[in-house]
């Protein structure tokens, strides 16, 4: 399978629609001048610049998997654009996020995944269980699945959880070596028989050259970290060596998945 360099399309915000009120981010809802919805990830907002990150990074990685992700854009967010915003919260917010934001397209009618109710496939849960093991994301969860169903398809969303050694990058070598333990709270967890199958499969795609790639479109203005005297170039020589590493020792991981589903199946 060939690996092409992601196109990330540019929009302008044109109107705010209604925030999300999940979790610390405020994530909402707004159109664009493209003529489509989006919901967007503010670099203003908690996690900031690096959700937005970890965000790309998931999704693009996610769609070499041939896992359903709404399409990514880059949303321009004028600085005049909070002004009349009554809300004082989201006023700082927009203020705060003005320039290049991340936003996914909006699937209109979606209904968040029920493990009760919706069915995955094993194949499917294996391939999900497995990336989020890799990049350590702690939110795919009973409680918040951050998975949608839209026209009888699963669709996943907001991976600005993962990665999250890059909030400490003093031991992102140690990291990069470690089990992912949080796997055992994975809505998916108990669906995901064939993590090895899929590990030997598709392990040998996830290459230097494709994590380079994702992160060459990665804007340096998210990248860089002057409190850290990080610049864009030396954050993305991190990004993926941690990947790299990770993917190299896949095997570690995998045993970790393995082992949890012991206790849930």
């Amino acid at each position: 399978m060939d690996f092409q360099q992601p196109v990330i399309r540019k929009v302008k915000i044109i109107r705010y629609v209604q925030p999300f009120r999940e979790g610390g981010s405020l994530p909402a809802l707004v159109d664009a001048d493209d003529g489509f919805s989006y919901v967007i990830k503010f670099r203003g907002a908690g996690q900031g610049r690096k959700a937005l990150i970890a965000e790309l990074i998931g999704g693009e990685l996610a769609r070499l998997l041939k896992l359903r992700v709404p399409e990514i854009v880059f949303a321009d967010l004028d600085e005049s654009f909070g002004r009349t915003e009554p809300d004082e919260e989201i006023q700082d917010l927009l203020k705060f996020s003005v320039g290049k934001n991340l936003g996914l397209h909006f699937l209109s009618g979606a209904i968040t995944f029920d493990a009760n109710v919706d069915v995955i496939a094993a194949e499917e849960a294996s391939k999900i269980v497995w990336l989020d093991s890799l990049l350590m994301n702690v939110d795919r969860t009973v409680r918040n699945t951050n998975m949608l169903i839209w026209h009888k398809e699963l669709w996943l969303i907001d991976h600005g959880a993962a990665l999250y050694f890059h909030h400490s990058w003093d031991n992102w070598e140690e990291q990069s070596l470690k089990p992912f333990v949080q796997i055992k709270d994975h809505v998916l967890l108990k669906n995901a028989s064939r993590v090895g199958e899929i590990d030997a499969e598709y392990r040998s795609l996830f290459t230097e050259t494709v994590f380079r790639d994702i992160l060459a479109v990665v804007p340096d203005e998210w990248l860089e970290d002057s409190e850290r005297e990080l610049s864009a170039a030396d954050a993305r020589e991190v990004y993926v060596s941690f990947l790299k590493r990770r993917v190299a020792n896949s095997s570690i991981f995998v045993k970790q998945i393995e082992d949890a589903r012991k206790d849930v199946i």
